[in-house]
């Protein structure tokens, strides 16, 4: 095994690998010399190379996503550091523990006119658990320091070498173990001084590694939420991105079971029973356009809110849950909570499957008509889309009917920002099915390479399902050499930003099209065929149901489905849905 010389790119290797981070992925430099050979020359790490920066952090984000621990992502000096920025905010938005490792210049070559060199430190402060800024070794290229920063190295160079091993310690310790105890961004910045690319066979440096010390759950007396929940005849339960598998059945049983109580989940939550509510704005819609919407508002208005899980897409229900607000929202989480409808009672750091344990106990079921009356909703709605359904000619709404119908069980499946999830959201998806979207920061800049990143240590197959200008925006996310043969991405081209068709304000002009919805006449064969995957095409109803058909199957190589939908027609058709679902079900109400 092979080390670096330097004895700072030692220690970090060091306290990454006695943390147990064990992915890193690596974008190509000179600077990161030293710490590339660490992880590289060492068989305890999983390395990937990446050379686009701004894709290798959302490709890392992927993997830290499925495995829920630290993965460290490894850049040069310079703007390269820059790139890892949206990933970055996506990551602590998402409490995602993304590593950002930083190879830096000498701090006396800071701010001097030095090329690929910027102010690395504290870069991101807004966005970061932590930041560590790490000193420069002083044992290493001496004669350079001498002549450039004399006063870096005081009298003996063995003991302030030991005075900056020591602070260098501390500053790992800090940010590995928050990063893993808090799943929380965090940011190593490392200056190196030249040479770069020494080896040795022993490490000569000896860390001091703390123990992860994980903050206990908060333990609360539930006596007095208990007799609030006992008391109320409507408790909304509303759940945003929610990791597959991770809530207990028995306890989502038990809140369905409870005629005072309604679950709205969302295409994210990952959370299924025949008695929750899946598409939230199909029963928030039609109330809006009604001409009794304050009644129904009310009536559907929540003494409390249960909240847990992270961002709610649904725009409705947080207008709705804004104006119409509860008495009490309570949310769990044993991290953080926001106060998303500005109305925020209480938060309780518990794991959830310890809270619910401890909270179900001491509650009963309420006698209301809160669950049938909204039920009795939900199957209007259902069986008024899939009447609207039937009739509607090909379009994004359609496509994604059949995309669903047709995706296999037990895949792990990637979606897009924008108008693809917004899409998802109005179907019900198969149960074994585990859902993903980037709904930390919601921006559509690394999607692509979310999902490979994802795909790579998954033992599921992965299909993303996107929207043009996402896809192409991060289409650099198909340079590598990890996309594996059971990798499939939907593409709904519609060319443009089909989704500001739909918003307040748009109108038929060269300004909207060229400025908002940005149309475009791209498809993705050339892309297909440069980095290796299959590709096919449809623009009919009739085509897409046979190419769903063999789209899955498995091949010796990825695959990727362009579906061309029209432009003028799709947000038609997706404003006529909401106003089809709302005829005649409100009379009943």
């Amino acid at each position: 095994m092979n080390y670096s010389s330097i004895p700072s790119a030692q220690t970090v290797v060091l306290h990454c690998k006695a943390k147990g981070i064990k992915d890193i992925v690596i974008s190509p430099g000179s600077r990161n010399a030293p710490l590339t050979i660490g992880f590289t020359e060492d068989d305890s790490f999983n390395c990937y190379s990446i050379v686009d920066e701004r894709c290798a952090a959302f490709f890392a984000l992927g993997i830290a996503q499925q495995l829920q621990r630290p993965v460290a992502v490894l850049c040069t000096s310079g703007s390269a550091l820059l790139n890892y920025y949206p990933a970055v905010a996506e990551a602590f938005y998402s409490n995602i523990p993304l590593v950002v490792i930083s190879a830096d210049r000498p701090f006396y070559k800071i701010d001097v006119g030095d090329g690929q060199t910027i102010r690395q430190d504290h870069v991101f402060d807004r966005h970061i658990g932590y930041s560590a800024n790490l000193k420069q070794d002083v044992s290493h290229a001496i004669a350079e320091i001498e002549q450039y920063a004399p006063q870096g190295i005081g009298g003996d160079v063995n003991a302030e070498q030991l005075r900056i091993q020591d602070a260098n310690d501390v500053e790992l310790n800090k940010a590995l173990n928050l990063a893993i105890a808090e799943k929380l961004p965090v940011h190593i910045n490392v200056p190196f001084e030249e040479p770069l690319y020494g080896k040795i066979h022993q490490a000569t440096v000896k860390p001091y590694f703390n123990k992860i010390i994980e903050n206990d759950a908060k333990v609360e007396n539930l006596d007095e939420f208990s007799k609030l929940w006992n008391s109320a005849e409507r408790k909304l339960v509303l759940v945003g991105v929610n990791r597959p598998n991770s809530v207990e059945q028995k306890y989502l049983d038990q809140l369905a079971s409870d005629p005072s109580v309604i679950v709205l989940t969302e295409t994210t939550s990952n959370i299924h029973h025949p008695n929750f509510f899946p598409s939230i704005d199909s029963i928030i819609a039609p109330i809006e356009i009604s001409d009794r919407k304050e009644l129904l508002f009310e009536a559907l208005q929540p003494e409390i809110l249960f909240t847990f899980g992270g961002l709610v897409v649904s725009k409705k229900v947080k207008a709705f849950l804004r104006k119409y607000k509860p008495k009490h929202h309570w949310h769990i989480d044993k991290n953080k909570a926001y106060d998303t409808f500005f109305a925020l009672s209480h938060h309780f750091k518990y794991h959830l499957n310890d809270f619910l344990d401890q909270f179900l106990r001491s509650v009963q079921s309420v006698e209301s008509e809160y669950f049938k009356h909204w039920n009795g909703f939900r199957f209007e709605y259902e069986s008024k889309r899939a009447e609207y359904l039937e009739r509607i000619p090909f379009s994004d709404l359609a496509a994604f009917k059949q995309i669903f119908e047709s995706m296999p069980n037990n895949v792990q499946l990637q979606i897009a920002n924008s108008s693809a999830i917004r899409y998802a959201q109005l179907f019900n998806l198969k149960p074994s099915i585990e859902v993903f979207c980037n709904r930390g920061t919601s921006g559509i800049d690394g999607s692509v390479s979310t999902a490979i990143g994802a795909s790579v240590v998954s033992d599921k197959q992965t299909v993303l399902i996107t929207g043009d200008l996402s896809f192409f925006y991060d289409s650099n996310a198909l340079w590598n050499n990890y996309i594996k043969s059971d990798f499939r991405i939907i593409l709904i081209n519609n060319d443009g930003g089909g989704i500001f068709r739909i918003l307040p304000g748009q109108e038929e002009t060269s300004n909207f099209e060229t400025y908002f919805e940005t149309t475009h006449k791209l498809n993705a064969a050339h892309l297909c065929k440069l980095h290796g995957m299959e590709y096919s095409c449809v623009s009919e109803e009739n085509l897409l149901t046979n190419e769903l058909g063999r789209f899955f199957a498995g091949t010796t190589i990825s695959k990727l489905l362009e579906i061309r939908t029209p432009r003028i027609l799709n947000n038609k058709i997706l404003i006529g849905y909401f106003d089809f679902i709302s005829s005649e079900i409100i009379n009943h109400y």
